[in-house]
């Protein structure tokens, strides 16, 4: 166990909860440390349901293409906690992290805190103590009631798509939840709207009314679309026609588009060389990521492709769906999937997305509280059409594929769960760097 793991380990137990929606206990330790949360950089603030950490991703790319030195913290890491805290484009290091969570540690005393807002109060007193140009902060869960909304004077907010996730903690509608997410806006400072559906967009509109935040929406101030295999962004400063996304699917144009809006509206003055590069070059593993090198690859049938995605909640399904959909257009292969879900997840309705889409699915334990078993998930599968079977490890998961003799070789998506995702990049030895 490292020194890390170990400070963890005696901060879970002061409040075992994993998730507890609530300022009180972040105020307290903020105040105990000299309130860090006042000393950040200029800091662009993220939240939304799907899309946040792509947006972020784009963000970066683009922000360190015009040479400027980029903090980032986002949530939930998926090999090692250290993946959470970017400082100026580096991860932190193991020594540093474990004596700033010591201090953190020390601060809060014996008293009740969760393990997400120690993590983010020391994310914040890493970042106030290391210069930088910017902050990008992305919330962990909401926004009303998450541990980084207390940041009193972002230069920008941001609202990616919301959409239906974590019912038990934010509502079982999406206007209850894009309530949660509008409580990031602030007043004077400008809120870069991404896609929406129409009730939520009335709420962040009306939250924004209220509390005095001008907008930047997507489809009214900003637009970003694809045209002939490219990125053609518009806005009031004039017209950017750039290369289509390093990150695949056709949501991230959107995502692109919401990061170029963002990084506009906060007064940067980038140029469109930055924008140009950074579109190119933005980089978030498991999302639609092609696992084209590695260990797992020697399980996996010869010729085949495997791509893995953390998506885990209805609207991600539709989006990953939608994107392989695109990909069997340009190259046919029989699709295969390797799933993990918790069991608070919608699974049916996430795998309705794939039906007459693949040809077979291979069920996985998660290793994790909560985690949807196998079977269940096979018996799901096969109630909606779809063939299924279980394996016990994501090899013998692959193996199995390889058995099947499906020609031509197959894709393989291996998706519904973050958690899963980290495990799997753990087994292939490529973790985010």
């Amino acid at each position: 166990m490292t020194q890390v793991d170990a400070i963890l380990k005696r901060l879970l137990a002061l409040h075992p909860r994993r998730i507890d929606l609530s300022l009180g206990r972040m105020w307290r330790i903020l105040e105990a440390l000299g309130h860090p949360q006042r000393r950040l950089p200029p800091t662009i603030h993220v939240a939304g349901t799907n899309g946040k950490g792509s947006t972020v991703a784009f963000m970066r790319a683009m922000l360190e293409a015009a040479g400027k030195s980029v903090h980032a913290y986002t949530s939930p890491n998926l090999v090692r906690i250290n993946e959470r805290f970017r400082l100026a484009g580096t991860l932190v290091g193991d020594d540093e992290l474990a004596e700033v969570l010591a201090d953190c540690e020390r601060a809060n005393g014996s008293a009740p805190i969760t393990v997400f807002e120690i993590e983010t109060a020391a994310a914040f007193l890493l970042f106030a103590r290391h210069p930088a140009d910017v902050l990008l902060l992305e919330v962990g869960l909401g926004g009303r009631l998450d541990a980084t909304n207390v940041i009193e004077q972002p230069i920008a907010s941001v609202i990616t798509p919301v959409s239906i996730d974590h019912v038990d903690l934010l509502g079982d509608t999406l206007e209850k939840i894009a309530t949660e997410k509008a409580a990031i806006l602030r007043r004077g400072v400008p809120g870069v709207i991404g896609r929406q559906n129409e009730g939520p967009l009335a709420i962040i509109v009306r939250q924004a009314e209220e509390v005095g935040a001008p907008l930047q929406i997507m489809g009214q101030e900003w637009t970003a679309a694809e045209e002939r295999g490219r990125l053609v962004y518009q806005d009031e400063a004039g017209l950017l026609d750039l290369p289509a996304p390093r990150l695949f699917g056709r949501h991230q144009f959107d995502n692109a588009g919401t990061a170029i809006a963002a990084l506009r509206a906060s007064g940067l003055g980038l140029p469109a060389k930055a924008f140009e590069q950074g579109v190119t070059k933005a980089d978030w593993p498991a999302r639609l990521q092609r696992l084209s090198n590695g260990k797992l690859s020697h399980f996996a049938p010869a010729g085949s492709e495997i791509w893995l995605d953390g998506g885990h909640n209805v609207d991600g399904g539709r989006i990953i769906a939608a994107a392989l959909a695109d990909l069997e257009e340009r190259v046919s292969r029989p699709l295969v999937l390797i799933i993990g879900m918790l069991a608070t997840k919608d699974a049916e309705g996430f795998l309705r997305n794939f039906t007459g889409l693949t040809r077979k699915m291979v069920a996985l334990p998660i290793h994790q509280d909560k985690a949807l078993s196998a079977d269940t998930l096979t018996d799901i599968a096969r109630k909606i059409g779809i063939p299924a079977e279980r394996a016990e490890t994501i090899e013998s998961a692959l193996s199995h594929v390889a058995h099947l003799g499906l020609i031509p070789a197959p894709r393989i998506l291996i998706t519904g769960s973050l958690y899963l995702a980290g495990e799997v990049l753990a087994a292939n030895g490529t973790p985010p760097s």
